[in-house]
């Protein structure tokens, strides 16, 4: 068993078990960050209701946002979310740890990359979801998440972090990072529509797909090994000194790239923040590749 968090942003559940009775427990903050379920009986919120790790508090990245953007969940202004991690009462001492309930890593990667954005360097995903924890008869805890007294949270922005379409757009004609697209396949290729109404079929042009779930074991729901990564990266012809972007529907399996990246290579990928709910939009004339 560990006696510390792994500079590597992932952490096995019998490892967060075994610290949160020690102590460097009182310094371990744990979020459930889920967005959402496939075909789920309960909303997120709910489902937590009805079992998550004790003393762990709900995170919602539509509710930790820019309001005043159109666009899903984009990220906050560096005040709205120091006044939302303090509300949680999260320090800049603390350790965070972040997990989800489907195993998909979708909103636990956003936030694990929202706090980095926000320069706290000290959160961590939970290596295989709440499934994870269960699958090693560790308790869950029904009801509301306990209120800690709030506390003072400084942020430290890092624009490295973050892309837009000005961005996006340069990058096609000066390359200057390769940028990789998280959606299914057949999204990418255009031969699948947009969930969301209003979008494009495509891909942004010089992008390469790499389907976020190509990076998730589909027997353990666990980030994929080191090695496994690299594999799963070989066919794309990267080099690791390239920069990377990622990018998807709306800005969060994007971060299971990133995820993977710093796991695999303790590199920091940069996110497309407005992905393709921006690019992809009909009133828009952004340039789009449908080739496979």
């Amino acid at each position: 068993m560990a006696d510390k968090l792994s500079p590597n942003s992932l952490v096995p559940a019998p490892d967060l078990y075994f610290m949160l009775g020690g102590e460097s427990g009182k310094n371990i903050k744990i979020l459930d960050a889920t967005y959402a379920l496939p075909n789920p009986p309960l909303s997120p919120k709910e489902a937590f209701l009805e079992g998550h790790i004790p003393n762990a508090q709900f995170f919602d990245i539509d509710a930790v946002a820019d309001h005043s953007n159109p666009l899903p969940h984009m990220l906050p202004s560096k005040e709205y979310f120091e006044s939302c991690i303090s509300a949680l009462g999260i320090s800049n001492d603390d350790h965070v740890v972040v997990y989800d309930q489907s195993g998909a890593y979708m909103a636990s990667a956003r936030t694990w990359w929202m706090f980095r954005t926000f320069g706290h360097n000290q959160v961590y995903v939970l290596n295989g979801g709440l499934e994870a924890w269960k699958f090693g008869g560790f308790a869950l805890e029904r009801g509301a998440e306990k209120t800690l007294p709030p506390s003072q949270f400084k942020s430290r922005f890092r624009p490295e972090l973050v892309l837009n379409r000005d961005d996006i757009l340069n990058n096609i004609t000066s390359n200057n990072f390769t940028l990789l697209d998280a959606r299914p396949a057949a999204r990418f290729a255009g031969h699948a529509p947009e969930p969301r109404a209003g979008m494009k079929s495509g891909h942004i042009p010089d992008s390469l797909n790499l389907p976020f779930l190509n990076l998730i074991d589909p027997r353990t729901r666990e980030i994929l090994t080191a090695d496994e990564i690299e594999y799963a990266l070989a066919p794309l012809e990267m080099t690791k000194s390239e920069s990377v972007g990622a990018t998807c529907g709306s800005g969060v399996t994007a971060c299971v790239i990133a995820l993977a990246l710093f796991a695999a290579r303790g590199q920091d990928v940069a996110i497309y923040d407005g992905s393709w709910s921006e690019w992809g939009q009909e009133s828009q004339n952004n340039p789009i590749d449908q080739s496979a």
